[in-house]
């Protein structure tokens, strides 16, 4: 009897023992990309898994060891332009194993994810086309460059976080950093595309996450001139308050120098789509720091002009745009700036962030920070350019000047130039401005 007792008594400490070290999964949710398909599994604790595909037809495993569902999952959520259905069983030795039944051959990857403020501990499936990035798709030529050789200004606007990283959260409304960035980046895409000669492109449209490299990746490929990304700040004093913009700072832009030289034989195209895999390394040392001072230049003249605009609509956090080693201002050939739109952990600024009115305001600002710098140096080859180029010369009337005087000078005609500013006569006065028409 004593001895039934003991067996039973160890019986029961290997059953506790083994449900103690499982893996509880409480949850999976789906995200699609235009690029990929993310799943997330809710995990107690770091769980190994092995993950390989199976053909004919086209599908996912992914063997869990000693892991366990909480509860039955809704099989009919997840299904879209990767999967179409998916299928879980226990394994032998406390095992779990889920197949995701394909509509094509993918290319896999997992990792695991530490807990954040949202969720605990994650393991993340990503599924990519086996064919490859969509980013590195040739950019389609519109019909209007096409027949005029001139191209639009292209600002690449990047919404902060998405998908499974919500960014910084509201304390008070619980208002997610991520909403908030697509929904200004979305409206500052508007008045960018009613502008004419410029064009906004999106680096996310959705809810779903973007790897920061692959966000300047995706910008290099639709040709960029200026790269924004739109965040919203947090800060365990809910007190701190103010928009912010930054630019990549010295020490920023020389770890990413090292980077691209260590790596320059892999590295496709610099500014103006010059290769360093057949340069010496002096010379592609010296083509990337002069790439690298000109973008950054460029970047403090776009950030000033978008600091500027802000300060009219929101305090501002510092008293000049601040630089920093943020990885999305990176890319040594297109200029960029990361505009912090205030901080969502103070809860004054938190609603005003998750105001449809105010992002308005927000993207008004910045789109006419853009605005002023494009206009005043616009790129060569681009429909802006030609539009100032076109524009008539302004002129002040000084005193002893005559209307055919300032027509002899200028080299237009004295028809041409009353036409332009609708003048009948020759009465001028001192201090009026008259235009000088193009010839």
């Amino acid at each position: 009897m004593k001895k039934l007792a003991l067996l039973t008594t160890l019986f029961w400490l290997l059953i506790s023992g083994t449900a103690w070290s499982a893996t509880h999964i409480g949850g999976l949710r789906m995200w699609t990309a235009p690029d990929h398909t993310r799943l997330v599994f809710d995990i107690s604790q770091p769980v190994q898994h092995k993950l390989f595909r199976l053909h004919k037809p086209e599908r996912l495993v992914i063997d869990f060891e000693q892991a366990r569902l909480n509860q039955a999952l809704d099989t009919s959520k997840y299904k879209n332009r990767h999967i179409s259905g998916i299928r879980y069983a226990p394994q032998d030795k406390n095992g779990l194993r889920v197949v995701l039944d394909l509509t094509k051959a993918v290319r896999p990857k997992s990792f695991v994810l530490k807990p954040n403020q949202q969720y605990g501990h994650r393991l993340v499936i990503d599924i990519y086309d086996q064919a490859g990035d969509p980013s590195a798709k040739p950019v389609a030529v519109k019909s209007t460059e096409q027949q005029t050789g001139l191209r639009d200004v292209v600002v690449a606007i990047d919404a902060g976080h998405g998908g499974e990283d919500p960014g910084a959260i509201g304390r008070k409304l619980k208002t997610q950093e991520k909403v908030v960035t697509l929904a200004i980046a979305k409206k500052l895409k508007k008045l960018i595309d009613a502008e004419p000669g410029m064009r906004g492109v999106l680096t996310r449209k959705g809810d779903y996450y973007v790897g920061l490299r692959n966000r300047m990746k995706l910008a290099r490929a639709k040709r960029a001139d200026l790269f924004v990304s739109i965040h919203a700040d947090a800060f365990r004093n809910t007190k701190a308050r103010g928009s912010s913009v930054y630019v990549l700072s010295q020490r920023g832009a020389s770890s990413e120098a090292a980077r691209w030289l260590a790596a320059k034989e892999n590295a496709s195209d610099l500014a103006g789509g010059v290769s360093l895999d057949d340069k010496d390394d002096m010379l592609a040392s010296v083509l990337l720091d002069l790439s690298q001072t000109g973008t950054r230049a460029a970047s403090l003249t776009a950030a000033n002009q978008v600091y500027g605009e802000m300060g009219r609509i929101s305090k501002r956090h510092g008293n000049r745009v601040q630089h920093a080693g943020f990885l999305v201002l990176k890319s040594p050939d297109i200029p960029s700036m990361l505009v912090e739109t205030g901080f969502i952990s103070n809860p004054t600024e938190e609603r005003n962030l998750a105001s449809s009115n105010y992002q308005q305001k927000m993207a008004n600002a910045i789109f006419k920070g853009i605005k002023r710098y494009f206009n005043q140096a616009p790129p060569v080859g681009t429909r802006l350019a030609s539009l100032k180029n076109s524009k008539p010369e302004q002129y002040v009337i000084k005193r002893g000047d005559t209307l055919s005087e300032i027509a002899s000078r200028h080299q237009v005609t004295l028809v041409a130039l009353r036409q332009e500013n609708r003048i009948k006569g020759d009465r001028i006065r001192v201090g009026q401005v008259i235009r000088i028409p193009k010839t």
